[in-house]
């Protein structure tokens, strides 16, 4: 389905990319890891599911490009050095995210006890292990450790933390979308959904 671009779209696009720079602010440095514990993951969640998936994509995208470009969007810093660093993995992955996650919220709506699971599957496997998937073997790569190393340093720590960033995530998603749902951000009706019931 076409989208037309729409001013209210980029705005709210422009604030999730803001809200994406402010909560790199705020992490928790692992001494054992480079990686540290942080909300980015969550907005990355919010962006897909509450802006779809085309302005879901372009949100986390602009803060990419800008930050590789040299503006300091992410932990306050900017340029390749952070996007070829060791966790520059997760940092590439936010855009295709925030696109399956917005493309998989799509076919959930309401409420119920089903989109809530539904939801929540959604956003682990967009916001959280799809991040892995480019993210540990970057980290592997950049920092010369085996696979096996890197898992350790830099996914199983996180898993039970993007677990409860899934849940908050869907607690915050389900009742934001009866209110706005996605189709008052694009300006036109959506596509065919799946209520979970």
């Amino acid at each position: 389905m076409a989208h037309r671009v729409t001013v209210r779209g980029l705005v709210f696009s422009a604030l999730f990319a803001a809200l994406l720079s402010v909560s790199s602010l705020f992490n928790v440095i692992l001494g054992f890891s480079p990686v540290p514990i942080s909300l980015e993951n969550l907005v990355v969640m919010l962006a897909g599911a509450l802006l779809g998936p085309v302005y879901g994509f372009f949100s986390m995208f602009l803060v990419v490009a800008l930050t590789a470009l040299g503006l300091p969007l992410l932990h306050g810093t900017g340029g390749m050095a952070l996007i070829l660093g060791p966790t520059g993995g997760f940092v590439w992955m936010y855009p295709i995210a925030a696109l399956l996650i917005g493309f998989g919220m799509s076919r959930i709506r309401g409420k119920s006890v089903g989109a809530f699971v539904g939801t929540l599957v959604i956003l682990e496997i967009g916001g959280s292990l799809l991040l892995y998937l480019t993210g540990v073997p970057w980290l592997a790569h950049v920092a010369r450790l085996s696979m096996g190393k890197a898992l350790a340093l830099g996914c199983y720590p996180y898993l039970l933390g993007d677990a409860v960033k899934a849940f908050l995530g869907t607690w915050i998603i389900l009742p934001v979308r009866q209110v706005w749902p996605v189709r008052r951000i694009l300006g036109q009706q959506t596509a065919a959904v799946a209520k979970l019931d």
